[in-house]
């Protein structure tokens, strides 16, 4: 089975990257940033902030997460919250669940699980993941971008627009994020033998090819 693992802040094109490389392969993909905003979701909605609480939490949580880039879904519980986990609220309150590293390490191993269990290959996506999640993924990239060019894409992702209002808008919650991110998870420096991919002037067709190449390069 082949892996390959995608990490980087918001903004660098990760998702849309990461999905349409898994339909071109005909791979599953996996969002783990989805997992954590899943908990934040549900944590939010049993006002559960206490981490050992919110460990307990994701402990007996039900979550379900679709590995079809065609088809993305999460479920909690049985309920489909999709779109819920995009919202503002959920991504100031991510560090709830991410912060903490039992609850960390829950997620990990399911992550583990899915990654295992998907054939033939799987695409997997978020901030740990050539590091700690899949390390001995086959082919490991670390996607960056300069922090404007990252902000400005949130923006019109958010907000539709990149104008000025709506670029400050986004600031704030792109830098803290990154910088509360940072505590806890290695995405803004390639380690050892993870490709680094600086998407700044890349448009996201030539980042899937890149991408493309690096696995028959690996494959070949």
């Amino acid at each position: 089975m082949a892996v390959i693992a995608i990490d980087g802040p918001s903004g660098v094109g990760k998702s849309s990257t990461s999905k349409e490389v898994a339909r071109r392969l005909g791979y599953g993909y996996l969002d783990t940033g989805a997992m954590y905003r899943a908990m934040a979701w549900l944590c939010l909605n049993r006002g559960v902030t206490d981490p050992g609480d919110v460990v307990e939490l994701i402990r007996g949580a039900d979550l379900e997460i679709t590995t079809d880039p065609d088809g993305f879904r999460v479920e909690v519980d049985g309920m489909d919250i999709t779109d819920d986990i995009r919202g503002a609220e959920v991504s100031e309150n991510v560090q709830t669940v991410s912060g903490v590293q039992d609850a960390r390490d829950e997620l990990i191993e399911r992550q583990r699980e899915i990654i295992s269990g998907t054939q033939p290959g799987i695409v997997v996506e978020g901030r740990d993941i050539t590091t700690v999640v899949a390390p001995d993924a086959p082919v490991r990239i670390l996607m960056t971008a300069d922090e404007a060019v990252r902000i400005a894409r949130r923006s019109t992702e958010v907000h539709g627009t990149a104008d000025a209002a709506a670029v400050e808008a986004t600031r704030k919650l792109v830098v803290d994020r990154d910088a509360k991110d940072s505590r806890t998870t290695s995405f803004l420096t390639a380690a050892d033998g993870v490709h680094t991919l600086d998407t700044t002037d890349v448009g996201f067709e030539q980042a899937v090819e890149a991408v493309l190449a690096l696995v028959e390069g690996t494959t070949s």
